[in-house]
């Protein structure tokens, strides 16, 4: 696997290394001792799914706050996605700011998540199915989110919005007093 940091403190995008033949190829797309040579955390507690299908959906600005905030490793698994997440560490040098992934079955490509940030995606494809590893089960108590269009983060999303959640489409606009993430570090 080769790691590469995002412009987000902590954040990585991994690309598979592939071994090809006529048979066609394999790569190693998990492994927790070559995650912590880079310093990454990130167990599996959960391994959830989500297919989509209509391009445009979107689903996001999700997190958990402490003490089940976690860590995500997401792929797509079939179409694309454009991929963002939002650093709310306030501690962080990169607080508020945002980056963005294209991942897609094709390039195979993972995105590394650590805790203390939002993230969301919009599909790029119809029937496009994305692959979450949790290092934290789910807790409905300690869900929380940001709205997709909060003027806060500015993000440009690719397509216009076909599908949405009532509950994505009305997160109030980002204050950061309504957050409890005390105990994440950049």
């Amino acid at each position: 696997m080769k790691f590469t940091a995002l412009e987000v403190d902590g954040a990585f995008v991994i690309d598979l290394v592939r071994h090809e033949d006529e048979r066609g190829w394999f790569a190693r797309a998990w492994s927790a001792e070559e995650f912590a040579e880079h310093g990454l955390h990130a167990p599996v507690i959960d391994l959830n799914l989500s297919y989509n299908t209509r391009r445009g959906t979107l689903r996001g600005m999700h997190f958990q706050r402490p003490p089940h905030h976690e860590t995500k490793l997401v792929r797509c698994t079939a179409g694309a996605i454009y991929d963002v997440i939002i650093d709310l560490r306030e501690d962080s040098p990169s607080f508020r700011r945002s980056a963005a992934v294209e991942l897609t079955r094709k390039n195979g490509r993972l995105l590394y998540i650590p805790p203390g940030f939002a993230h969301g995606f919009q599909t790029l494809e119809d029937d496009t199915e994305v692959l979450y590893q949790m290092s934290a089960g789910y807790a409905a108590d300690a869900a929380c989110g940001v709205r997709y269009d909060d003027p806060a983060f500015g993000i440009e999303w690719p397509e216009p919005v076909s599908v949405i959640s009532d509950r994505d489409r009305s997160w109030p606009d980002y204050d950061p007093t309504a957050f409890d993430l005390t105990g994440l570090r950049a």
